[in-house]
């Protein structure tokens, strides 16, 4: 396996299209949830242990090779927001436009006929993972990541926030982060034997709440 696609993958220029969304950050900061560095660490924190675990078992389960049929099914369950379906669906369209000039495979063909308006993005990032020749665990730990610095790239400029505060929240967040990718990963070897209803469903319905007012805005700066 390569590191050095893991590092391509997760890196926040690859055009995967994130860079619109904040992950629930601007509709926490106009509701007072996150003020400073302080207040995003715990949203931050919150997200990782929630649906950021969700999002990890699900990429890592992809990375294995399990349908993604029916892990875009088991997604769809464990996301009652419409505007995050929606929002999650846009994002695999991206990725998976992005994965295929990137890593060509037969699998992430089959998976843009299947879904042409897109799938779940954790769905299509384990699909790339695999396809890139990564692991499980990078596809978790790839996700995990990706749930907590969108929210820190976007906090910095809804808040003005220095980019140093950001950065360390990350740092600080990062032996969490190993806990919940490794636990992704024993989700999704469990989903092997067990099927899908053995991957993690934990919810975090403020940001369900956040979703739903925030595509209702009239005016916003991130798309979700």
């Amino acid at each position: 396996m390569s590191r050095a696609a893991l590092l391509v993958l997760a890196d926040g220029r690859f055009p995967a299209g994130g860079h619109a969304h904040s992950g629930g950050a601007e509709a926490a900061v106009k509701a007072g949830r996150i003020t400073g560095a302080a207040t995003l660490e715990d949203f931050c924190r919150g997200r990782l242990h929630t649906t950021g675990l969700v999002a990890a078992a699900l990429a890592a389960a992809a990375a294995l090779g399990i349908d993604p049929s029916a892990l875009d099914a088991a997604a769809d369950a464990r996301t009652p927001s419409p505007a995050l379906r929606v929002a999650a669906r846009r994002l695999g369209r991206q990725l998976v436009r992005a994965a295929r000039a990137t890593w060509p495979s037969a699998e992430l063909d089959a998976l843009a006929r299947e879904f042409p308006k897109g799938s779940h993005q954790p769905v299509v990032l384990g699909v790339t993972a695999r396809a890139a020749g990564l692991g499980p665990e990078d596809a978790a730990y790839c996700s995990a990541y990706e749930c907590v610095s969108g929210p820190a790239s976007a906090t910095v400029r809804l808040l003005s926030l220095d980019p140093f505060d950001a950065t360390a929240v990350l740092a600080r967040l990062a032996p969490e982060l190993d806990v919940v990718a490794h636990a992704a990963a024993g989700a999704a070897r469990r989903a092997l034997d067990d099927g899908v209803e053995a991957l993690p469903a934990a919810s975090a319905p403020l940001l369900e709440i956040g979703a739903e007012a925030h595509a209702a805005w009239p005016v916003r700066l991130f798309a979700s």
